[in-house]
């Protein structure tokens, strides 16, 4: 049951959370494209930039597309247009300061951005829906910019619904149904993410569904694909601090169950011996194809995004879910003696942050404001996802494990080692296998090479005395009889 990744026309964003799945959701879906980028995404200080209308400091140029020497001007491009289209095409709904963090980094301000969007209105391809709290103005496609972005799009790219105009019983305009802010800090977070070069908008879908067998969808409000930046995929939910605790850890369950899920034709029996092996057993495992291989221990890393109310009560809320959700992220300690490493093969990694933190922060989301669950200290994103406690640690410390043991058996081992009986010296691991590998015992063999070459040696010595002295014998026994056989012989 692999994630449906077809647009769901009956909602967009927020609205399809908790639907049951239709039937098509069983097809293997087409993975997001990885293709060129709507706009360049060049990580870029979020101190450095103004929105249009403030005082920029002296002495420091802009980028824009086509400045005067005598005033500046910001003249929409048909390069602007065609990926601001592209970009609604894709999110649906978005304010300028969203498409300027997005597709213009780089720029001072929105100021292009804005110009971009009143040009295309005139061309009747974008509208203003309503306008937020913040007073910023939302923007959405027409039918004719929804027509134009489609067209625009690699047909891999899902398309966002298109949100119709519509109109009171006096045939007024009515303004949209009121911005759904979750929708509103979604987007932003694409944005931001977007602007400190994780991905491009092509990188992005939004609420991709995850079906699990016991009837129930899991949708993700975003799926990032970012490999250039060490982050293959990455799944995020934005919460504004209006969702009790347990529906966050109820989605950490439910994403942990897809991540288990069969592949199709995936032997059951080989998947479970596959368990002992660490990262083998994703191979039978149905997001493996589906999400492209993390590059770390784990299931692909699920991000929560706060935002709003007070930073304390973000704060409470990211300790509560820490809490609340350690089964699903914390791994499993090895259980061999002296082995502090974790196997995080089969959890799911699970960071957080705070819009307010990343906007804060002079390097946006390519800064410190990352926290990966069950430590205390913010990282970048590729720090948080990493798991320099995880398999690296186990390699270490199972090749300092098996010295260890090889130190132990070779003290052992030298314990047991022979010494000699008579000059008190220990035998020699030629001596030692030599005396070891006989059968049967003799004199000599509780005594080192040494001295028992001396008993040899001394033995030899002996038995080529005696055998001298006996043949002197010999040779005098035969002279003195030849001796008396020539006396005997003249008195005749």
């Amino acid at each position: 049951m692999p994630a449906d990744l077809t647009p769901d026309p009956a909602h967009a964003h927020h609205g399809a959370r908790g639907r049951r799945p239709s039937e098509d959701v069983d097809q293997v879906p087409q993975a997001p494209s990885m293709g060129p980028s709507i706009a360049p995404s060049v990580a870029s200080s979020a101190a450095g930039r103004v929105r249009a209308g403030q005082t920029r400091k002296s002495g420091v140029t802009g980028t824009f597309d086509n400045p005067s020497e005598s005033k500046r001007t910001w003249k929409p491009t048909h390069a602007r247009k065609k990926e601001v289209l592209k970009a609604l095409g894709i999110f649906q709904r978005a304010t300028a300061e969203h498409l300027w963090r997005m597709l213009r980094p780089g720029d001072r301000h929105d100021r292009c951005t804005r110009d971009t969007l009143n040009a295309l209105k005139e061309e009747g391809k974008v509208r203003v829906e309503t306008r937020l709290e913040s007073n910023h103005q939302l923007w959405v496609l027409t039918e004719r910019g929804h027509k134009e972005a489609k067209q625009l799009l690699p047909k891999s790219v899902r398309m966002s619904v298109l949100r119709k105009l519509e109109f009171d019983e006096d045939g007024e305009p009515v303004d949209g149904e009121g911005f759904d802010e979750h929708a509103a800090a979604v987007t932003m977070t694409a944005s931001v993410l977007t602007g400190a070069g994780f991905g491009t908008p092509l990188s992005w879908q939004t609420e991709i569904a995850h079906r699990l067998p016991y009837g129930y969808t899991q949708y993700a409000d975003l799926t990032m694909r970012a490999p250039d930046a060490g982050v293959p995929a990455m799944l995020l939910e934005v919460d504004r601090v209006n969702e009790p605790v347990d529906d966050l850890t109820a989605k950490l369950r439910r994403y942990s169950d897809w991540f288990e899920l069969l592949a199709p034709k995936a032997d059951a029996d080989r998947e479970r011996a596959a368990r002992r092996q660490g990262a083998a057993v994703h191979d039978f495992r149905l997001w493996s194809r589906i999400y492209p291989a993390t590059g770390r221990e784990g299931y692909p890393p699920v991000a929560f995004v706060f935002t709003g109310k007070t930073a304390a009560q973000r704060k409470s809320r990211m300790r509560r879910l820490e809490q609340t959700a350690r089964r699903y992220f914390a791994g499993t300690p090895y259980p061999w003696a002296g082995f502090t490493a974790v196997d995080y093969h089969q959890a799911v990694p699970v960071v957080v942050t705070e819009l307010e933190r990343i906007t804060a922060d002079p390097a946006g989301a390519a800064g410190a404001v990352w926290r990966r669950l069950g430590r205390q200290e913010w990282q970048t994103l590729s720090e948080a996802l990493d798991n320099p406690d995880g398999e690296r640690l186990y390699r270490v410390q199972e090749e300092q494990n098996r010295r260890r043991q090889a130190e132990r058996k070779a003290a052992e081992r030298e314990a047991q080692r022979p010494v000699c009986a008579r000059c008190g010296t220990k035998f020699t691991d030629e001596r030692w296998q030599l005396v070891s590998q006989t059968s049967w015992r003799s004199n000599g063999d509780d005594l080192c090479g040494p001295c028992r070459k001396e008993d040899v040696d001394r033995a030899e010595a002996e038995r080529m005395a005696q055998r001298e002295a006996e043949e002197a014998e010999r040779a005098a026994a035969e002279a003195e009889a030849k001796k008396g056989r020539g006396l005997f012989g003249r008195r005749r």
